[in-house]
């Protein structure tokens, strides 16, 4: 049998490219060419900080690799053709994400469209995907209303382009990065905090005459914007927490000031198993349509062999002046 480029998390901050064989294909299966992944927030807190782990190290090969796109080489699925263009979404408890040839469920792939835009950018329909997900799963009538979006990375851009887009009359976006701060205003926010010059509640309570936002999104899955999220928000407003937590523990936080503000909390996991998969086709559609341009985003490119250089660069987004990074096959 063939061999392959794997990488897999050994311990905790390294990971390792190896040369392996490639596994047998089961029925309903195909077996995907990986021509790019792209390192998400999640990835990171698996990779350099151990949390929300699947797997006892080391881990299986390809993981926690979970957003790409690439080419099926050989199927076991009628849905899917040899030859077809896909994204690749998997479950992260099943994903090989950072091999050169992965192993997946077709109903996790979905056929790239003829399109103008870059394969690379198509690929950003993942994340983008997930967003529309959460959005849809809880929707609120934010038209003319002021919102939060805590975190400006690709997910926290994408909240910031759909909050926008649902009718907020007035954004306020944060982030440590004025790279990032930078593309924000490109996707709609009105108002940028770089988190680490400027206290973030100060300037949410001076723009709604003390009363706090609200619609809050904290979109980065620390302790200290889950707390930022509950400080931030309006009474009878609503908080999403869509970033993945950084830490297995409990944070703990103000339940009496939540409780008094009849906060309305929720979270959202599991995009990948929405029957369809409507949110990442509409994801996709998005970006093929060019209603949204996503090529700011595609900042930094490595081949799968530097790997762990290129979680570094995620890991450190502010000194790297990093949105997305990505490994490639080529």
């Amino acid at each position: 049998m063939s061999k392959m480029r794997a990488a897999r998390l050994v311990e905790i901050g390294r990971m390792d490219c190896e040369e392996i064989e490639m596994g047998p294909l089961e029925p309903g299966n195909v077996r995907v060419q990986t021509e790019m992944a792209s390192i998400c927030g999640s990835d990171l807190h698996r990779v350099m900080m151990g949390a929300l782990m699947d797997h006892e190290l080391p881990c299986p090969h390809g993981y926690p690799g979970h957003e790409g796109i690439g080419l099926v080489v050989e199927s076991q699925s009628e849905q899917l053709q040899e030859g077809t263009h896909v994204l690749t979404f998997p479950n992260t408890t099943r994903c090989e994400g950072f091999n050169e040839y992965q192993r997946i469920d077709a109903k996790y792939c979905l056929p790239l469209p003829e399109s103008d835009v870059s394969r690379p950018e198509l690929m950003m329909a993942q994340q983008f995907g997930t967003v529309i997900y959460a959005m849809n799963q809880h929707p609120r009538d934010i038209v003319g209303k002021t919102a939060v979006v805590i975190g400006q990375g690709s997910a926290g851009l994408f909240w910031t382009y759909l909050v926008k887009r649902a009718g907020a009359s007035k954004i306020i976006v944060s982030d440590l990065s004025d790279a990032r701060l930078k593309v924000s205003k490109q996707y709609g926010a009105d108002i940028c905090i770089n988190a680490g010059q400027d206290d973030l509640l100060t300037v949410v309570m001076d723009h709604t005459q003390g009363k706090g936002a609200d619609y809050v999104v904290e979109a980065v899955g620390q302790s200290q914007t889950l707390l930022q999220s509950v400080e931030a928000v309006n009474i009878d407003g609503e908080v999403h927490w869509f970033g993945l937590p950084s830490v297995d523990e409990n944070i703990p936080f103000s339940f009496a000031k939540f409780f008094r503000k009849r906060v309305r909390a929720v979270t959202t996991y599991g995009a990948q198993d929405e029957p369809g998969s409507p949110s990442f086709r509409e994801a996709l559609d998005l970006i093929h349509q060019k209603k949204i341009d996503v090529s700011p985003l595609l900042s930094h490119r490595y081949p799968i062999e530097d790997i762990n250089q290129a979680m570094e660069v995620a890991h450190r987004p502010v000194d790297e002046e990093a949105l997305k990074v990505s490994v490639h096959f080529g």
